[in-house]
């Protein structure tokens, strides 16, 4: 082979294949097909969720997490717990239940069906209520794309998810719940 074309055919590997290893960098908390059980440290709540997905790899995706502590303001937890579970192959919309806030997430693959069990860790905030709600676009924007979703602005904080799943391609499209948090107590369940 010609030097000088041997010289750019390396020089063309060796950008490229940096690239599609970069998903090899991350922290994730489980590897392809296992499960996992992640809790923020007490007092914070999750920020940022990633996940990379492989066809190859039992159409699962690795997972990412983030956490920052909440403001001085909305205090201490007053309780944590595991929020209601959705089955593999399943639609599944969960908000916190008692006005709580995500602070973790569980889940199990399920080899028959090539999909995860979820279920969040919620912590409760001496009665605080959330407003100005809102749901994110889809993430990953398509079915087996790279997901990232990091919560926008100081002040919001995750309360839940939507989530589709495809039983062709075997992925999930996520829209999590975002809500900003009163700075006064109240008595009553906003969701």
């Amino acid at each position: 082979m010609n030097p000088a074309l041997m010289v750019v055919a390396l020089s063309l590997l060796a950008t490229v294949a940096p690239q599609s290893q970069d998903h090899y960098d991350m922290d994730w908390v489980n590897g392809y097909r296992q499960g996992f059980n992640f809790q923020c440290p007490h007092g914070e709540v999750l920020v940022a969720i990633r996940s990379y997905f492989s066809a190859e790899d039992g159409a699962d995706r690795l997972w990412s997490f983030e956490c920052q502590p909440t403001p001085e303001g909305l205090g201490e937890p007053t309780d944590c717990w595991w929020d209601d579970i959705n089955r593999a192959g399943m639609e599944w919309t969960s908000t916190c239940t008692r006005n709580g806030l995500v602070a973790g997430v569980q889940s199990k693959y399920f080899e028959s069906v090539l999909d995860r069990e979820w279920q969040f860790y919620c912590c409760y905030y001496k009665r605080r209520c959330p407003y100005s709600c809102m749901k994110t676009n889809d993430i990953p924007e398509y079915y087996r794309e790279e997901g990232e979703m990091i919560v926008p602005s100081y002040g919001y904080f995750i309360r839940g998810a939507q989530t589709t799943f495809s039983g062709v391609l075997r992925d999930r499209q996520w829209k999590y719940i975002l809500c900003r948090m009163t700075d006064f107590d109240c008595d009553f369940e906003n969701l």
